[in-house]
């Protein structure tokens, strides 16, 4: 273990790797428990620029232990197929794309504008987790 800034211990990384995704960098960290076992532990760590310029970063950490591994592997390459399958691997968005256009509800000639909810799954919109 080793002295963080702040006087708190801090376990070592026994293997690090790093994923730089334009605002956001994942860290992926084996360490030891106390008995002595490996766990991981993945952090992503997002970037925001404050009103003055400064910056500030948001971290949000999991811990994966052994005993989950093999389910967690099964559910996320099932997700990631699913997405894949369903929509590609290129990325549809409007962050990413010049010529993205918003899907807007209604007909082009309808005037009013409800607060009622979209009743079919064809009127789904894509929600960015960011803004959560």
């Amino acid at each position: 273990m080793t002295m963080d800034t702040n006087g708190m211990m801090e376990k070592e990384e026994i293997f690090s790797k790093v994923l730089r995704a334009g605002r956001r960098t994942y860290f992926f960290d084996v360490r030891s428990t106390k008995a002595g076992d490996y766990y991981l532990t993945v952090t992503e760590s997002k970037k925001f620029t404050n009103d003055d310029g400064s910056f500030h970063y948001k971290k949000h950490k999991i811990y994966l232990y052994k005993e989950d591994f093999s389910e967690f592997n099964t559910i996320l390459k099932e997700m990631t197929d699913y997405i894949i399958n369903e929509k590609g691997d290129e990325v549809i968005s409007e962050r990413h794309q010049k010529d993205f256009k918003k899907e807007e509800y209604g007909d082009a000639d309808e005037t009013s504008v409800t607060d009622e909810a979209p009743k079919s799954a064809e009127r789904f919109t894509d929600i960015d987790f960011d803004d959560i």
